[in-house]
Order: C-alpha cells, then structure tokens, then sequence
C-alpha cells in the first residue's frame, strides 16, 4: 500500500498546506521571481514555510516547485538547474515533514502553449514534466500532484510524463475560473472524465477565483464521475492591491466553513488551501475537518 492509500485510510479527511509564493513573498521574494529558486538560495525560508503549515496541522506539504519545469525556470535563467532546483525542493519538504506526514511533489503548467495553439510538441512537454517528477521522486516525495492547469492536453502530457519517470500515485486538478470553465474552455464535468480515464489516483480542482465557484465545479465532477477520489484547495478569494501588497479576503473562519460544505456536499478526501492561504487559515481547516 502506498502511503497516500494509507494515511487515508487513518483519516476521513486530510489536511493539505496553504499557498507558497504568496507566504514567501511576505519574506523578501519579488514579485515575478520563481520561487522555485528559493530551494537553493533561501532554503531557510522555505524550511520555515513548510514548518508553519506543519505546526497549524497539515497533513500534506506540497514541494516548493510548482513552477519546476525547464519551461518555467527557464523565464528566470534557470533552465538548467532543474533537477538541483526540484532535488532540493523535495528534501526541504520531508526533512520537515520526517515519516509523519505526507509530501507531494508540486507540478504545475509549464506555461507555454502545446501544438497546434503553441510551439511546443506534446513529446516534449511530457519531457519536460518527467524531468522534473524523476527529481523529485528522487528527492523523496510520496506522491505528485499535477494542478493549476487548464489545457486537458497538456494535463494528459503531465500524466504521462510522470509515469515515465516513476511509479508514484498521482493526483491531478485543474483551475476553473472563467465562467466556470478552465482557460480553455474545459468544463468541470469533461475535466473529471478525462482525468480519471487516465487512471489518476485523485482528482479536483485548486486556485479559482472564490470558495463558492470552486465548490461548484467539485459537486460537478462528483455528478461526472461518481466514483472519483476528489480533492479541492481553493485559493482565499480573489486578492484586491493595498499599497504594493496583494490582500486577499477569505478570512480562516470562512475557509473553514466551506471546508466543511465541500466535504459534506462533495465528499472531498483532500482539503488545503491555494493562493492567498496562510497557516492561520490551514489551522482553522484542521480545528474543523478533525
């Protein structure tokens, strides 16, 4: 049994962490920097950030590497430091986490556009996405998450690319904030049947725009496929500028409450926070979900 399966089995619900860039940028990363490259500059800070979701009762770490990709880094000069870059990322997460509790290595999009919209092959995304898994299956993790993509393509790629590179569970969701739909016009029904076809272990949605939308598109998915193990991590709203800070609205206690209203309504198995999340607001969904 993998440990995914069996940490579920001891809980109805688990707790996945809050947002990173946001927390880091409240520590000195500029807007527009790749946080990813904290694991190698600023280990420290990112040892801190998964400390603070650990002591507010996650059960989850995701790794610091969700723009790790030679796609992505390559925007920061970074391109070639992929493997250092994930590697780091997922020791930095389990040194914290030790055998207690689980850590998924984080992949998002790789931002560029696949064929026929964009340049990119389909062969060479899910390359690039087993370049960074196989970092950081080696660093470690128990599972990799695939989120925050829009394109079912490039979703499909991800998939493959992981399996390629290693034999971890895999779980995967998609953001849905454009009219309910993806960036791509994806509908939450058409996303859950796909993904769960590829034989994914979890599925579900992340990001979004508000609690209620995101909550909407998860009771979609359980309607699409009844079967599927789903999982949601909602970003704390949408974040409105103070100054040169982006504020986002969602207190704890809000979280917590549709927390409650995802589990019970759409029998969501994993619950965190995306964008805009802080320890306070991972603390308040553990008080509740346990």
């Amino acid at each position: 049994m993998s440990q995914l399966k069996a940490f579920m089995a001891q809980k109805p619900v688990l707790i996945a962490d809050g947002a990173a860039g946001t927390m880091l940028q409240k520590v000195g990363l500029k807007p527009g920097r790749a946080p990813d490259g904290w694991n190698l500059e600023n280990p420290e800070a990112v040892r801190a950030l998964h400390k603070g979701y650990l002591d507010a009762g996650a059960d989850i770490l995701y790794t610091n590497t969700f723009g790790g990709t030679r796609y992505r880094l390559g925007r920061d000069g970074l391109g070639d430091k992929v493997k250092e870059i994930n590697l780091a990322g997922a020791r930095l997460a389990r040194d914290i986490a030790s055998d207690a509790h689980l850590v998924f290595g984080d992949i998002g999009p790789t931002g560029a556009m696949l064929e026929p919209l964009g340049a990119v092959t389909f062969e060479e995304a899910a390359a690039a996405f087993a370049e960074q898994a196989g970092a950081l299956a080696a660093g470690g993790v128990d599972a990799i998450i695939i989120e925050t993509l829009s394109d079912l393509n490039e979703a499909r790629a991800a998939v493959e690319g992981v399996r390629f590179a290693c034999n971890l569970p895999i779980l995967a969701t998609m953001s849905f904030d454009t009219k309910g739909r993806t960036m791509f016009g994806v509908k939450p029904e058409k996303a859950a049947q796909a993904r769960w076809a590829l034989g994914v272990d979890i599925i579900g949605a992340n990001c979004g725009r508000t609690l209620s939308e995101t909550l909407t598109a998860v009771l979609k998915m359980r309607e699409a496929v009844p079967d599927a193990v789903l999982m949601a991590k909602p970003n704390a709203g949408l974040p409105h500028t103070e100054g040169e800070a982006l504020v986002y609205d969602v207190t704890p206690e809000v979280m917590a409450e549709f927390a409650l209203r995802f589990v019970a309504e759409a029998g969501v198995k994993i619950f965190g926070g995306c964008c805009g999340s802080t320890p306070a607001h991972i603390k308040a969904l553990a008080t509740a979900l346990t």
